[in-house]
């Protein structure tokens, strides 16, 4: 009953993603069945943090990455805090752990011609679904907006007359990113198509049938337009944020404006973005050194 409540809990609070919840479903019911085979223990309730060490054990053993063993033990730790919460146990099992080491990964960012040919007006069909489309790959170009931020979008928080959107971020904090002339013509558009389908959903980003957009029509979107233009494993919204952060550092913005942009708590969390390629380096290197004549 515990775990069903706990999936109750993760929908009513619409903080993750289904994607994420589907994982800690998945996680919590491979641990249980680690606890019966191993152990005989038949309530995930009564684990300690032995038997985790033991399932940790079992994953390497496996050959299961570092980082792939401590997404799935953060799933455990959410799932005993809740029922820490509701008072199912007495003590948080994981409270002591420490994540194992990873190595952090590169991740580039789109250049700057490759987000404007991905943003070309000829790349998208005009009408409904082509102007919903360009209107996110710019929105997340434009705002460093988050992708479940995106998501959750309402249209009341769009002020076209003061060119701002205000977004609802991590702990629920607000924030105020500003609107550039060309996201405003296109964010016009995209409303005049949305208006034909007479949707009552209040959501900015809608299907085709008027509902709300979900985390794989927003990854299908991302992957469409830049397959054509970019030979980059990686695309998604996240490295669109990557590279406004990237390309604003890069052309002399300052890194408070581009923390207060991007919703970051701390400066240490923006600064990843302040890393430039080793051309652009030595670029500046060769104009700029004295000796370099």
């Amino acid at each position: 009953m515990s775990l069903k409540s706990f999936f109750d809990y993760l929908e009513i609070e619409k903080k993750y993603s289904s994607n994420t919840i589907e994982a800690y479903r998945n996680d919590l019911n491979v641990f249980s069945r680690f606890l019966t085979d191993e152990f005989e223990v038949n309530n995930i309730n009564n684990t300690n943090y032995s038997y985790v060490r033991s399932w940790i054990v079992d994953l390497v053993n496996k050959g299961i990455s570092n980082r792939s063993i401590n997404r799935k033990i953060t799933s455990l730790n959410s799932y005993f805090k809740f029922i820490l919460k509701i008072g199912l146990i007495n003590e948080n099992p994981l409270t002591n752990h420490k994540a194992l080491k990873t190595q952090k990964k590169i991740q580039l960012p789109f250049s700057e011609n490759e987000m404007s040919n991905v943003l070309d007006l000829d790349n998208f069909e005009d009408n409904f679904t082509g102007a919903r489309d360009r209107l996110i790959i710019d929105l997340f170009y434009t705002t460093g907006i988050r992708r479940i931020e995106l998501i959750q979008l309402m249209i009341s928080d769009v002020n076209i007359n003061n060119k701002h959107i205000k977004v609802l971020g991590k702990r629920n904090k607000e924030r105020i990113i500003p609107l550039i002339d060309s996201t405003i013509n296109i964010l016009n558009k995209y409303l005049l198509f949305r208006e034909e389908l007479k949707s009552d959903d209040t959501f900015l980003f809608i299907t085709k049938k008027g509902k709300q957009v979900y985390e794989k029509l927003i990854y299908r979107i991302i992957n469409k337009y830049f397959d054509t233009i970019s030979t980059k494993v990686k695309k998604s919204p996240h490295i669109i944020r990557h590279s406004f952060a990237t390309h604003l550092l890069n052309n002399g913005a300052d890194l408070n404006s581009v923390k207060d942009l991007l919703g970051h708590s701390s400066l240490a969390a923006t600064q990843v973005y302040t890393n430039r390629s080793i051309d652009e380096i030595k670029k500046v290197f060769a104009k700029s050194h004295p000796r370099n004549i």
